[in-house]
């Protein structure tokens, strides 16, 4: 039975550290995807606000799957110099929280075709992607609208041109489908082989609601009955982005983080796949 291990956007759950820790505590999680804490980016806390959090993490026997970094989410044309520098702390933190991990994204192209920007964004890709093969870290494509790598297309683009074991796939069925893309259809079939990592959060097509896993329409129980069939091992990024508001899935951050973790808990359940626990050994190094 393939391992899979439960991770999840914690700064979704509350600004506050202890509340981050304590939700993940109460839903089983082992582990965060470090994007934020105390209001603060990852990339922007100080030295000591860091310090902090990896101990409060170590007290509480959590681990950081990937840094949850911003890197990519800016213009193609923009000052990628001062943005690289920013791409170092990302790398730092994977390696001050002991993450193997770092989430990017592959740059905004507003009022420029996609294939306008191919050669910046892939130049700036192989220049990470060196930078991230000395360091020992892996990256993590995630797809978003609005960037090059928004469609299955242009995300297997980047993959197969950069070839690097050091540059790997976030797949976020979501996404693609907010971007106009089938993503069992499509996506999935087409980025698989180069999937390490999953964002899990569901979207109603015609509505474009957010909804907890396996409620929506981008097929992610069929996806990952796929993945675990094609023997995926690793994590899955629990990404609520459920609305305060929701008459069904709405309510506090903990409780919507508690409502979107319980989602994936019953579409694992029905897949037949074995959670990891917190402090249980995982038979095979998730990366």
């Amino acid at each position: 039975m393939n391992q899979v291990v439960l991770t999840g956007f914690a700064d979704e759950i509350s600004d506050d550290a202890t509340e981050q820790i304590i939700t993940l505590q109460k839903t089983g999680l082992s582990h965060l995807e470090f994007r934020g804490v105390g209001g603060e980016n990852v990339l922007d806390l100080s030295p000591a606000a860091v310090t902090a959090f990896k101990q409060q993490l170590d007290d509480a026997g959590l681990g950081v799957s990937a840094i949850g970094s911003p890197i990519g989410k800016v213009q193609a044309r923009s000052d990628l110099e001062a943005h690289f520098d920013r791409f170092r702390i990302a790398v730092e933190r994977a390696h001050q929280f002991s993450a193997g991990y770092v989430r990017i994204f592959s740059f905004y192209h507003e009022g420029e075709e996609a294939d306008q920007v191919r050669d910046l964004v892939l130049a700036q890709m192989y220049r990470m992607v060196d930078h991230a093969e000395t360091e020992g870290v892996v990256l993590l494509h995630e797809n978003e609208k609005g960037i090059y790598g928004d469609l299955p297309e242009r995300c297997v683009d980047l993959l197969q041109s950069v070839d690097n074991p050091h540059l790997r796939a976030a797949f976020d069925g979501a996404n693609f489908l907010q971007s106009g893309a089938d993503s069992r259809r499509d996506a999935w079939p087409a980025l698989k082989r180069y999937v390490d990592y999953f964002h899990i959060k569901d979207v109603e097509a015609q509505s474009g609601r957010v909804v907890p896993a396996g409620r929506g329409d981008t097929g992610l129980e069929a996806i990952l009955r796929d993945a675990l069939a094609q023997g995926f091992r690793g994590f899955l990024s629990v990404e609520p982005h459920l609305k305060a508001g929701d008459a069904d899935f709405g309510g506090t951050g903990a409780q919507r983080f508690e409502t979107a973790v319980e989602a994936l808990r019953q579409v694992l359940q029905r897949l037949g796949a074995e959670v990891v626990q917190p402090g249980q050994a995982i038979s095979r190094k998730t990366k």
